[in-house]
């Protein structure tokens, strides 16, 4: 008997990262102790005192959650932006909570993207390679994604301005992570200056997804909410995203935020308001803790600060090795991803993640298919055994 067709909208999605790789390892066996260093999971130890927050808050289990995030949270993550960019955003009208920020990336395009603009579908712009989420909101309300190309020459960053005009014309939201997944590179108070014109002049909106803000070398990446202050840019012309999953080691907590002009958190609360997807009252709580401590943010990300030395010490002579400014990943340089990856866990156990599963082919290009990304998220021993054996297995002939 017939059965309805399923949605075209989302038919040309490839596989997801993971199950992919899944496909081109487990029919083999491993060549040493299974190591992960595909999954960008934080595993050092989260703040101490998260513990004692979520039993002192555990009845509130028994309550539906505020949809928008509860004053303490609000104000708690308000306080943070002002002592780390220095601005100054309205708690109750400008900030959304978000049930981890992957669910926030996704459910800001159904709330702020149009159908069409200047008579013609939109077009939404994403940096390739990229999160995947962009590219399933994009689907879901039916835009065209534009996936621009970052190579090593511009420092990983895309190159939005050279664009065509009629594509720009047509854009009403346009994607940069900074720091950068996977390259670890940082968009300069130049670079953010430029798209925000760029926003200006073609009308649309920039999403800022930020969420390894916290995980630096040497100097604090700047942020999109400081640029746009200084420039006296148009709150409603960006939507920063940030997280707890990095800075605070709390990837299960599922909690981040939104922050924008009150227009556009008008529209993502509406939207929320009927789709639910708050985070349950015990976790705001923790959250709201966790936004209130620097304490362990800095230890973090000293633990980040060793591994990037140890990285370098073991890379430094490699010809393309991109020493990370920031986030935790590497972004190495192959001759082949997949048979890079393919050859490191059939030689050592190693997991690592082909670049091109975290981009798009366009003319038959894939900017990532000459990288791995390798996540150094393992204690110390583990990280460097794995980053030695990696040299030793595609770098030493």
């Amino acid at each position: 008997e017939a059965i309805m067709d399923l949605p075209e909208r989302f038919s040309n999605l490839p596989a997801y990262a993971f199950p992919r790789l899944r496909a081109l390892l487990d029919s083999h066996p491993a060549g040493g102790e299974v190591l992960h260093m595909s999954i960008g999971e934080p595993k050092h130890e989260f703040p101490s005192f998260i513990k004692e927050i979520l039993l002192k808050n555990i009845q509130d289990f028994n309550r539906y959650p505020s949809n928008d995030g509860s004053p303490e949270l609000l104000n708690a993550i308000s306080e943070w932006v002002n002592k780390r960019y220095g601005v100054v955003i309205k708690s109750e009208s400008e900030i959304l909570s978000l049930n981890g920020t992957r669910e926030g990336l996704f459910n800001a395009q159904i709330a702020l993207s149009p159908e069409t603009k200047n008579g013609k579908p939109t077009k939404v712009l994403i940096p390739n390679p990229f999160y995947q989420v962009y590219a399933v909101g994009a689907a879901t309300v039916s835009a065209e994604p534009i996936f621009v190309p970052a190579y090593a020459e511009n420092n990983f960053m895309p190159n939005y301005a050279e664009l065509p005009k009629e594509i720009l014309d047509q854009t009403s939201i346009l994607f940069l992570c900074s720091p950068a997944n996977p390259q670890g590179t940082m968009a300069s108070y130049d670079y953010w200056v430029e798209l925000m014109r760029l926003a200006e002049k073609h009308d649309f909106k920039i999403f800022a997804d930020e969420c390894y803000s916290e995980i630096y070398r040497n100097s604090a990446p700047v942020g999109a909410l400081q640029v746009a202050h200084k420039i006296g840019a148009d709150p409603e012309r960006l939507v920063v995203f940030h997280s707890l999953s990095k800075r605070s080691n709390l990837p299960g907590l599922r909690s981040g935020f939104a922050a924008s002009g009150p227009k556009n958190i008008k529209e993502m609360k509406q939207l929320r308001n009927y789709s639910g997807a708050p985070n349950p009252t015990p976790l705001q709580a923790v959250a709201a803790a966790a936004w209130s401590d620097e304490d362990h943010v800095v230890e973090n990300r000293k633990l980040y600060q060793k591994k990037y030395q140890i990285a370098d010490d073991i890379f430094k002579n490699i010809k393309g090795y991109n020493a990370p400014q920031a986030g935790f990943f590497l972004w190495l340089p192959v001759e082949n991803d997949e048979q890079a990856t393919l050859n490191l866990w059939k030689q050592s156990g190693i997991r690592v993640l082909p670049g091109s599963y975290l981009s798009r082919n366009v003319d038959n290009k894939n900017p990532g298919e000459k990288y791995i990304r390798v996540a150094m998220v393992a204690p110390f021993g583990e990280t460097k055994l794995g980053l030695q054996t990696i040299k030793d297995n595609l770098y030493t002939l």
